[in-house]
C-alpha cells in the first residue's frame, strides 16, 4: 500500500470517528447544569449494591467490563516490555558495586519505606469504602518496594524484590479478574454481574464483588509496575558488554 493510500485511509477514519464523536457530544448535558443522568444513575447503583465509593462501584460493577480491558492492557504492557528487554544471549552481566548515598536520602526512604506500603495496602483495602481503589494502590505499593532503593542502593532492592513470585502474582491477578466474571456468568447468565453478598454499607466487606476485583487490580497493578520498572533497572544497571566484563 502506497503512503497516499495509508494517509487517504487514516483521514477518511478520523473523520468519521469526528462525525460519530460530535454527534454524541449534541446528547451530553450543558456544561455547569444541575442534571446528571448519568451521575444519578450510577449513585443509585452503588448505594443498590452497598458500595460507598461510587467511582468503584463504577470501575468494579457498572462498567467492570471496561476495567477488565484497562487491566489487560497493563498486563500486555509488562509482558511486552519483559520480551523486548530481556537478556539476549550476547549480553553479559556486571556486579553492582555498593553506591554512595547521602545520609537524609538514606533516611527519607527509610522512613518512607513502610509508611508509603501501609498506605498503599489501606488504599487497596478500602477502595470499595474511600477514594482511591486498586489503581492508586498498586502504584503505591510498587513506589513503596523501590524506596528500598532510594534508601540504599540496587543490590538492596534486588534482595526484598522477589521477581518469580511478582511474576506469578501478575499473571494470577489479571487471570482472576476474568475468572470471577466467569464465574458471574455461571450464577447469573451475565458476565462479571455483581453476585457475592453485599455485606453492611461502608463496611470493609461490603459492595460483593467490588472489593474482590479491586484486590485484584491492585495486585496486578502492583507486581505489573514493579516487574515492568524492573527489566528497565536491570537493562540500565547491569547488562554490559561481555567483552568488558572479561576485561574486569
Amino acid at each position: 500500500m502506497t503512503t497516499r493510500a495509508r494517509v487517504t485511509m487514516v483521514l477518511i477514519a478520523a473523520t468519521v470517528i469526528a462525525g460519530f464523536y460530535l454527534a454524541a457530544s449534541t446528547g451530553l448535558p450543558d456544561f455547569g447544569t444541575a442534571v446528571h443522568p448519568y451521575g444519578d444513575r450510577a449513585v443509585a447503583a452503588a448505594l443498590k449494591h452497598h458500595t460507598a465509593n461510587v467511582v468503584s462501584s463504577v470501575n468494579f460493577d457498572i462498567r467492570a467490563f471496561d476495567t477488565l480491558g484497562e487491566e489487560s492492557i497493563l498486563f500486555g504492557t509488562v509482558l511486552g516490555a519483559t520480551l523486548l528487554l530481556r537478556q539476549a544471549r550476547d549480553e553479559g552481566r556486571r556486579r553492582v558495586e555498593a553506591e554512595r548515598v547521602l545520609p537524609t536520602t538514606r533516611l527519607y526512604g527509610t522512613l518512607l519505606l513502610p509508611i508509603t506500603l501501609a498506605v498503599g495496602v489501606y488504599i487497596v483495602a478500602h477502595g470499595q469504602l474511600s477514594p482511591g481503589g486498586g489503581f492508586q494502590g498498586g502504584v503505591m505499593l510498587a513506589t513503596a518496594l523501590h524506596l528500598g532503593y532510594v534508601a540504599a542502593d540496587y543490590r538492596v532492592l534486588k534482595r526484598i524484590r522477589p521477581m518469580a513470585v511478582l511474576d506469578v502474582a501478575d499473571a494470577l491477578a489479571a487471570a482472576s479478574f476474568s475468572l470471577i466474571g466467569l464465574g458471574a456468568l455461571l450464577a447469573s447468565g451475565a458476565f462479571l454481574k455483581n453476585v457475592l453478598p453485599l455485606g453492611t454499607f461502608n463496611e470493609i466487606t461490603s459492595g460483593g464483588t467490588v472489593p474482590v476485583l479491586n484486590a485484584a487490580v491492585g495486585i496486578e497493578v502492583a507486581s505489573g509496575v514493579i516487574v515492568l520498572l524492573a527489566d528497565f533497572l536491570d537493562q540500565a544497571v547491569e547488562v554490559t558488554d561481555p567483552e568488558e566484563q572479561e576485561k574486569r
